[in-house]
C-alpha cells in the first residue's frame, strides 16, 4: 500500500515541475539514417537525371522530404523524397510547361494534400484496387527503363515511351563504348552485390548495393580517363525557383490532380507497407506506433509545398528507402530526418565529389529500378485473384498514353471486371443416385433469379436435392426465392441440403421450421426457446389438420434430430480430428469441473474442443474432502476423477466453474441450518426479498432449484452436505468476502456461489495427488464464475499464496472475481 502514496522521499528525487527532457537521439536511428542516406544520395540524383530536372532539385527534395515529412508524418520510419513512380509524371511536366511551372504545380499539388487530410480521406485511398496500383507502377517502370536506356547507350532520351522505342534501332546503330562499359559495371555491381558470399560479402553488405554501384563506376572512369558527361551541379545562387504557372488552366488542373492523386496514393500504399516491415521485426524492444494516415498526407502535402517552393522535386513516400531505414533499426523518425539533414548538407559540401559521378551510371542505376517495378510477384498475385486484365490495361495505358489516363483505363476495366463478376453466374442442374445437384456459380443478384427459380421448379416433388453455392454475395431477391422454394420443398416431403463450393455441408442453425422467427433462430437443433406459433400449413395429403403448433419439437424427437443434424452437418468437419484423437488417446491440459446445470454448455464458454477438457460435473460443483465420499457408502467418482486426472492424464490445471442461480446452493440455503446471512455486508445492502432462497433472475423468471429433501436418507441431503463448509465459511468473519469486481453480490445465492468456488478449491487442494503436483509446481488452480443471464465469464484473482501452495493463508486478501474481457487472455488468474 505504501508503494501507491507518494511520500517525502520521492519528492526530494521528482524532477522539478515545468522541465522537460533533454533531445535524444538513439545510436540505432544515427547509423540507420547514415545508411538511408547513402541509398538516397545517388537514386536522388538518377531520378532527377530521369526527370529532366536540374540535379540539384532531387537533393532539394531528398533534404525537403527527410526532414519536413519526418517531423510532421504519421508513419515515423517511412522515408520520403524523390520516387521513380512520379518520373514520368515529372518528366512530361517539364516537356509540357517548362521547369518552373512544373515547381508551380508541385506545390499546388500540395495544397491539395493538405486539403484531402483536412477531410480526413486518406483511408479512401487504400480503396483503389492493388492490380491498379501495380499495374501504374509497372507502367512507370517500363517507361523509365526505356528512356534511362538511352543514355546507358550514350544518346538521349525521347519525349515518350513509344517515341524511345521507335528510336532504340538508330541508338543501337550509334554505340558509345564508354557509356556502355559504365553502365555494364554499374549494373554488373548492383546486381552482384547483395550475392556476395561468406564473410566478407557481410561485411561489404553493411554499404548500400547503390552506392556501391555507383562508386565503382565513378572510380573506374576517373582512372581510366573516360570521356563521359558527368553531373554538373551548379551554383545554388543560380537555383531555378518556381514562377506563376503559365498554360491552360485545364492543363493545369489536370496536371495538379495527377501530381496529387499519385504522389498521395503511393505514399499511403508505402505507408502501409512500411507498419507491415515494422510488425515483422524479430526484435521488437521498441514499439513503433501504426501509422496515422492521414497526418502522414499532411506531411507529405507540407513537403510538397515547401519542395516546390525551394525548387525541389515532387515528393512522395519512397518503400526501397523506407525499408532501408527499418532493416537498418530505425525506431523513431529521428532516423528519417537525419537522413534528410545528411543529404542537405552534401548537396552544400560535397559538390565537388559529386561533380565526378558519371551520368550512364545514374542511368543504370534510375534503369534497374525502373526493371524492378515490374514486379513478378504481383503479377502472380494479381493472376491468382483474376485480375490480370486490370493491371496488364492499366500497365499498357500509362505506358502509350500517360500516368493519369493509364489510371482512369485501369479503373474502367476494374469496374467492368466486377460488374462482370457481379451478373456472369452459372447455374446448373443435375441428378445423380437419386438426389438432384443444383450448383450455382458466381454471385446470386436479382439478375439470376428467373434462371434460378426456372431451375429450382424443375426439381421432381419429394425429391432430396442439394444446392451448392459457390460465391461470395447473394442478394435479398436471390435469397427469398432460395428460401420459398425451400419452405414449398420442405413441406412436399422432399429434403434440402445447402453446401459451399467444395461440396461441403454449409452447417444450418436448426431443422426448417415454417413461420419460425428468425430472431429465436438457436445455435443448436434443441431449441429450447419459446418463440413457437400456430401458424398456417399447406394443405398436404394425410393431414386432417390445416392448422398445428410449429415448436421446436420435431419429429423423432429432441434427441434423434440432434443426432442426425451431427451426422449431417459436423461429422464431416470432425470426423478426422476424431480418428486422431483415437488412436493417439487423449491428452487434455486441464481437468474442469463444473456444475451439472443443463445451462453450462462448457466446450461454448470455454471455446474448447475435442480432447481440449476432461470435465468432471456434479451437482453444485462441489469436491469432497478425501475420505468423506466412501465414509458412508457412497462411491468415490469425484476423487477417482481427480487423481485420474492429475496422475494418469497429468492435466497441468484444474478449474473449478460456479454459475449464477445454481439450484443447489439455493438447496443449501433452505435448509434449517443454514447460516442467517442478513449480518453480511453484502446482504445488508441487498433488499430483504433477495436473501430468499427462491431467488429471481435478473430477467425476472424464477429460477428452478432442486426441492430440498427433509429426509436424511435422501440421496441429495448426503451429497449436499459438502457444500456445508461453503456456507460456514460465507458465515465466517475469520474469511475474506468472495465477490465480484466492482460491485456486490446481487443476492445471497451468488454470495453463496462465489463462495462455494473459493471453499472446492481448499477442498480440492487437499486431495493428495494435487497437494503433491502444487509442491512440485507443475499444477494450476483456478476458479471461475459464469453469470448466465450476462453469459459473462469472471475468473479468481488471488493475493498471495493461496493460489498454489496448499498451506498457504487462505483469508489474507479478498478473493476477487475479474470480468473476463472480450480482447483479453487471462487478466485474472486463480
Amino acid at each position: 500500500m505504501s508503494a501507491c502514496v507518494p511520500t517525502h522521499e520521492d519528492k526530494l528525487h521528482s524532477p522539478p515541475p515545468g522541465r522537460r527532457r533533454g533531445f535524444r537521439i538513439a545510436g540505432a536511428d544515427v547509423s540507420a539514417s547514415i545508411s538511408v542516406f547513402l541509398i538516397a544520395l545517388p537514386l536522388s540524383l538518377g531520378i532527377a537525371l530521369a526527370t529532366g530536372a536540374p540535379l540539384q532539385a532531387g537533393l532539394v527534395a531528398a533534404a525537403v522530404g527527410g526532414i519536413v515529412v519526418g517531423r510532421l508524418g504519421g508513419a515515423p520510419l517511412q522515408v520520403s523524397g524523390p520516387a521513380a513512380g512520379l518520373t514520368v509524371v515529372t518528366a512530361d511536366l517539364i516537356h509540357q510547361y517548362g521547369w518552373r511551372t512544373t515547381c508551380a504545380i508541385t506545390v499546388l499539388a500540395g495544397l491539395a494534400q493538405l486539403g484531402l487530410s483536412a477531410l480526413r480521406v486518406a483511408r479512401s485511398a487504400l480503396a483503389v484496387s492493388p492490380a491498379i496500383v501495380h499495374g501504374m507502377l509497372a507502367g512507370i517502370g517500363v517507361t523509365i527503363a526505356l528512356a534511362q536506356l538511352h543514355i546507358v547507350l550514350g544518346g538521349s532520351p525521347q519525349s515518350s515511351a513509344v517515341a524511345n522505342v521507335q528510336a532504340l534501332p538508330a541508338q543501337l546503330a550509334d554505340l558509345h563504348p564508354a557509356s556502355i562499359t559504365v553502365s555494364a559495371l554499374t549494373v554488373g555491381v548492383l546486381l552482384a552485390w547483395p550475392r556476395i558470399p561468406g564473410r566478407t560479402g557481410r561485411i561489404l553488405r553493411k554499404a548500400p548495393a547503390a552506392l556501391a554501384a555507383v562508386a565503382a563506376a565513378t572510380l573506374v572512369a576517373v582512372a581510366a580517363g573516360l570521356s563521359l558527361d558527368r553531373v554538373d551541379l551548379p551554383s545554388w545562387s543560380s537555383h531555378a525557383l518556381p514562377e506563376m504557372p503559365q498554360g491552360p488552366v485545364l492543363g493545369l488542373m489536370a496536371a495538379v490532380l495527377t501530381v496529387t492523386l499519385v504522389a498521395s496514393v503511393e505514399s499511403l500504399l508505402s505507408a502501409v507497407a512500411v507498419d507491415k516491415l515494422v510488425a515483422a521485426r524479430k526484435d521488437q524492444k521498441v514499439q513503433i506506433p501504426r501509422a496515422r494516415l492521414d497526418r502522414e498526407l499532411t506531411g507529405q502535402g507540407a513537403a510538397n509545398v515547401v519542395s516546390g517552393a525551394l525548387g525541389g522535386l515532387p515528393i512522395t513516400g519512397v518503400a526501397v528507402r523506407s525499408a532501408a531505414n527499418v532493416a537498418a533499426g530505425g525506431v523513431s523518425r529521428h532516423s528519417t530526418m537525419l537522413h534528410g539533414l545528411w543529404v542537405a548538407v552534401a548537396a552544400l559540401f560535397l559538390v565537388p565529389v559529386l561533380d565526378l559521378i558519371p551520368l550512364a551510371a545514374l542511368a543504370a542505376l534510375v534503369m534497374v529500378i525502373g526493371i524492378q517495378l515490374v514486379n513478378v510477384v504481383h503479377m502472380r498475385n494479381v493472376q491468382r485473384n483474376r485480375e490480370l486484365l486490370v493491371y496488364v490495361g492499366t500497365l499498357a495505358g500509362v505506358v502509350f498514353t500517360g500516368v493519369l489516363e493509364g489510371v482512369a483505363i485501369g479503373i474502367a476495366l476494374a469496374v467492368g471486371v466486377a460488374l462482370h463478376r457481379l451478373t456472369r453466374t452459372r447455374i446448373t442442374l443435375e441428378e445423380r443416385d437419386g438426389v438432384h445437384r443444383l450448383r450455382a456459380r458466381g454471385q446470386l443478384t436479382f439478375l439470376a433469379v428467373p434462371r434460378l427459380s426456372r431451375l429450382l421448379h424443375q426439381v421432381p416433388q419429394g425429391s432430396d436435392c442439394v444446392v451448392e453455392l459457390d460465391g461470395s454475395f447473394m442478394d435479398h431477391a436471390a435469397y427469398e426465392a432460395l428460401h420459398d422454394w425451400q419452405v414449398a420443398h420442405l413441406a412436399r416431403g422432399g429434403t434440402v441440403e445447402f453446401a459451399g463450393g467444395s461440396g461441403d455441408p454449409i452447417a444450418e442453425p436448426a431443422e426448417p421450421v415454417l413461420g419460425s422467427d428468425t430472431c429465436c433462430r438457436p445455435w443448436t437443433p434443441w431449441r429450447n426457446h419459446h418463440c413457437g406459433a400456430p401458424v398456417e400449413q399447406p394443405r398436404t395429403e394425410g393431414r386432417t389438420a390445416d392448422k398445428q403448433w410449429v415448436s421446436s419439437r420435431v419429429q423423432g424427437g429432441q434427441l434423434a434430430s440432434g443426432l442426425s443434424s451431427f451426422q449431417r452437418h459436423t461429422a464431416p468437419h470432425v470426423r478426422g480430428e476424431l480418428a486422431r484423437l483415437a488412436r493417439e488417446g487423449q491428452q487434455p491440459s486441464q481437468l474442469f469441473l463444473t456444475c451439472a446445470d443443463s445451462r453450462l454448455v462448457t466446450s461454448m464458454i470455454t471455446a474448447s474442443g475435442p480432447g481440449d477438457l476432461f470435465t468432471v460435473r456434479n451437482v453444485g460443483n462441489l469436491v469432497p474432502l478425501p475420505g468423506e465420499e466412501g465414509a458412508e457408502g457412497q462411491d468415490e467418482s469425484v476423487a477417482a476423477a481427480i487423481e485420474y486426472a492429475v496422475d494418469v492424464l497429468q492435466v497441468e490445471s484444474i478449474t473449478i466453474c460456479g454459475h449464477s442461480g445454481c439450484g443447489a446452493m439455493q438447496a443449501l440455503l433452505s435448509t434449517p441450518d443454514a447460516p442467517d446471512t442478513t449480518d453480511t455486508p453484502e446482504t445488508q445492502n441487498a433488499p430483504a426479498a433477495q436473501a430468499t432462497a427462491q431467488s429471481t433472475s435478473p430477467a425476472g423468471s424464477q429460477t428452478a432449484s432442486p426441492t430440498t429433501p427433509r429426509s436424511g436418507s435422501s440421496p441429495l441431503t448426503r451429497w449436499l452436505r459438502h457444500g456445508r463448509p461453503s456456507l460456514e465459511r460465507m458465515r465466517s468473519r475469520d474469511h475474506a468476502w468472495a465477490r465480484i469486481s466492482g460491485r456486490l453480490p446481487a443476492d445471497a445465492v451468488e454470495q453463496l456461489c462465489l463462495t462455494n468456488v473459493v471453499q472446492q478449491l481448499e477442498h480440492l487442494r487437499a486431495h493428495p495427488a494435487v497437494a503433491r503436483r502444487l509442491a512440485e509446481g507443475r499444477l494450476e488452480l483456478h476458479g471461475m464464475y459464469f453469470h448466465v443471464g450476462e453469459a459473462q465469464a469472471y475468473l479468481l484473482a488471488s493475493d498471495g499464496p493461496s493460489n498454489g501452495s496448499p498451506d498457504g493463508p487462505s483469508g489474507s486478501s479478498d478473493e476477487v472475481f475479474n470480468r473476463v474481457a472480450p480482447t483479453a487472455f487471462e487478466e485474472s488468474r486463480a
